[in-house]
């Protein structure tokens, strides 16, 4: 079976069963891909930065469409915090392809890749932005994997990268926030609320991030949200994405889980 016969049979609803069988089928094509591969997936052409995480981005982006919102007009303003290689991007213009896009990518190895993607398909209407968000703008320590995503380090870093406070690219409503960010969602969050833009966000999904030893700051989210005006939904992916998360639990001390976020203003006048 090629490639894209088992992505359509995904997209348009393939019963359970036959999911997991084809994901198995894609898993075995892709996981083991050489570090930079390029690889053709739909229409797109796609340097990875390795098997496993163009797999599980493909997985949750496009087979479980985590990042997906209907839009209310042809050509949605959609901001992509921490765009990694692109996937994301390329999932909204599947869908949208007059959407306006704005991605934040702080990791400049990472950075390359996703520029390459974007020019290699001829994305128009795309805005990159070499640079993390955070609370306060300037430059930060920063902690690179060179796949999935690296982690901002406020304890200090040799290795330093820009870093950029989103309220000053919210200037007009915007359809349509993703935050990837690794752990700096709520401070986003809350810089965004004191600046009063918060609430110039249709909708959104952010992705929390629990790691060891950090801060639980979930329920502080939820809070922001609600008296910011949001209904919210809470999911934590599958069992390949969100391990930790699926009972009988094991909490350990070293545990790290994630969770989506979904929020919605009730109020949709912006």
């Amino acid at each position: 079976m090629s490639t894209g016969g088992v992505v359509k049979q995904l997209l348009n609803g393939a019963g359970s069963a036959r999911r997991a069988l084809l994901l198995a089928w894609l898993h075995r094509k892709y996981a083991g891909l050489k570090p930079r591969s390029t690889v053709t997936y739909l229409n797109y052409r796609i340097r990875v930065t390795d098997g496993l995480n163009f797999y599980v981005q493909c997985k949750d982006e496009f087979f479980h469409r985590i990042y997906h919102f209907e839009a209310s007009r042809p050509d949605p303003l959609i901001i992509d915090g921490g765009s990694n290689i692109g996937m994301s991007i390329l999932y909204f213009k599947h869908v949208y392809p007059k959407a306006r896009v704005l991605g934040f990518e702080p990791d400049p190895n990472v950075f390359r890749i996703l520029q390459e993607n974007v020019s290699q398909n001829h994305i128009d209407n795309v805005s990159l932005v070499e640079a993390g968000l955070a609370a306060e703008s300037g430059t930060i320590g920063f902690n690179a994997d060179n796949q999935a995503g690296g982690q901002l380090d406020l304890a200090g870093n040799d290795n330093q990268v820009r870093v950029e406070r989103l309220s000053d690219y919210v200037n007009e409503p915007v359809d349509f926030l993703k935050l990837n960010i690794e752990g700096q969602e709520l401070p986003v969050l809350q810089e965004l609320e004191a600046a009063g833009k918060l609430r110039r966000i249709r909708e959104m999904v952010i992705e929390y991030h629990g790691w060891p030893g950090g801060q639980q700051l979930l329920g502080e989210l939820l809070v922001l949200l609600e008296r910011s005006g949001y209904r919210y939904l809470v999911h934590d992916f599958d069992n390949e994405t969100g391990y930790a998360t699926k009972p009988p639990f094991r909490l350990i001390p070293d545990t790290p889980w994630f969770c989506l976020v979904y929020g919605k203003r009730v109020d949709e006048k912006i």
